[in-house]
């Protein structure tokens, strides 16, 4: 075994839901603290009343120098949470992890940059924060300026960089200035696909030379490339560590059920918070019909209902489909003045129904997952103004192919196009 650069042992984060805004006098800190170590130890705060959850639990492996280990789950597993506390970004509420080298990592857009400061200051805080000397960040500047391919606003403030930019500058100083350790979360999706496959191919070869790097990413083909070694979280736990293949094909096999339907009949416990409430999403036959296996030949329907629980409110409904490897197959949302037909009562208080239809012979024979996104605002939206959730998988066939293997063409989805053929002489 060679040496050990980042070793976690029953490392746990808890988390308490609702308002925890607490305001304490001085004297009350001081009070608190002192009497800390004579506290009885079945004087939790879990006993307290209060609602916890746990977004990690008891999670416990090792990496070594040198690997690329990939980290896979579904959304909310733990796995943004995992990175922010061996980045001593969070701090674990119980167990401990120990990170031996450079630390580098690009967890969300902006983080470890300075808003005011230009694309130019930034490099160097970043470099120095890292314990470069100015001459080993002066010697990789033009480098981390090339890859980024935002020339032309290193003199401009970090703020009126689109997301876009702020994502490309911080891989390009993340991967460039020599850690030892590299962890980066599913942020490089916010990027195009030809920075995305840059930035896969600059991990290949961060790997190559012998550093250490954690991948976080719902892409499962580029962790498949990438990681010889991968984990797979649930609800906070680790199920399943080993070689990548073996991890994904469990991944897959118990997180692809084609349900065809999810429904919560209690606004109360539903998704959501106190503008909006999830009721149901399915999959739709022509006929109206839930089906969690449909005909590649028939129109297919998403359907969603919510409650709106606020008056005036205009909620915007999307599909982002994923396809076997979690690759991004095709997003669809209704937002207004496009091809979306609504009634005159949207707006007012009540439960609503949205549905979005695919065409025969959009989908390939496959297996699909579905996640839902209904947003409350286009623009400077909060936190509480957005809802967010993996839903249901559906498998798509041929009837005509029913009793034989199944013809699965290249690719991840298969249309009927517009073909021409004609004699040219």
């Amino acid at each position: 075994m060679g040496k050990i650069a980042i070793r976690a042992e029953n490392i746990g984060k808890r988390y308490q839901l609702g308002n925890i805004v607490s305001y304490q006098t001085l004297r009350e800190s001081l009070t608190n603290t002192l009497l800390a170590p004579f506290r009885r130890k079945h004087d939790n705060p879990e006993s307290s009343g209060r609602d916890y959850i746990w977004a990690l639990k008891n999670a416990s492996f090792q990496v070594e120098e040198g690997e690329v280990l990939g980290i896979i789950g579904r959304n909310g597993a733990g796995k943004t949470t995992l990175l922010k506390i061996l980045t001593r970004v969070t701090t674990p509420t119980e167990g401990f992890a120990e990170v031996s080298g450079r630390v580098s990592s690009l967890l969300e857009v902006g983080t470890g940059f300075h808003p005011e400061l230009t694309g130019r200051e930034n490099v160097l805080l970043n470099g120095a924060i890292l314990g470069m000397k100015k001459k080993e960040i002066d010697r990789k500047f033009d480098e981390i300026v090339a890859f980024s391919g935002v020339e032309k606003f290193m003199n401009t403030p970090l703020k009126r960089y689109s997301s876009g930019m702020q994502v490309r500058l911080a891989f390009a100083v993340a991967a460039h200035l020599e850690p030892d350790i590299l962890l980066i979360d599913e942020v490089l999706a916010v990027g195009d696909y030809e920075f995305q496959q840059k930035c896969f191919g600059k991990m290949r070869e961060v790997g190559k030379q012998g550093r250490t790097v954690l991948v976080v990413s719902h892409q499962l083909n580029n962790i498949s490339s990438l990681c010889s070694r991968t984990i797979m979280l649930d609800k906070g736990q680790i199920v399943m560590s080993g070689e990548t293949s073996k991890v994904i094909e469990h991944y897959l096999a118990t997180s692809r059920q084609s349900t065809g339907k999810i429904i919560w009949d209690d606004p109360q416990t539903a998704p959501g918070n106190d503008k909006i409430r999830l009721h149901s999403v399915c999959s739709l036959s022509p006929d109206g019909k839930i089906r969690g296996e449909l005909d590649v030949h028939s129109e297919m329907v998403l359907q969603v209902r919510y409650w709106s629980l606020q008056e005036g409110q205009h909620p915007i409904a999307s599909f982002t489909i994923r396809g076997p490897m979690e690759e991004i197959v095709c997003y669809s949302s209704c937002i207004p003045e496009e091809n979306i037909t609504e009634d005159n009562s949207h707006g007012a208080i009540g439960l609503y129904e949205a549905e979005c239809r695919f065409p025969p012979r959009f989908f390939n024979t496959l297996t699909y997952s579905v996640d839902l996104s209904i947003q409350l605002k286009l623009a400077r939206r909060q936190p509480d103004d957005i809802v967010e959730i993996n839903v249901l998988s559906f498998t798509m066939f041929s009837l005509s192919q029913k009793d034989t293997p199944w013809l699965t063409f290249p690719g991840s989805v298969h249309p009927v196009l517009d073909w021409r053929i004609k004699s040219l002489g």
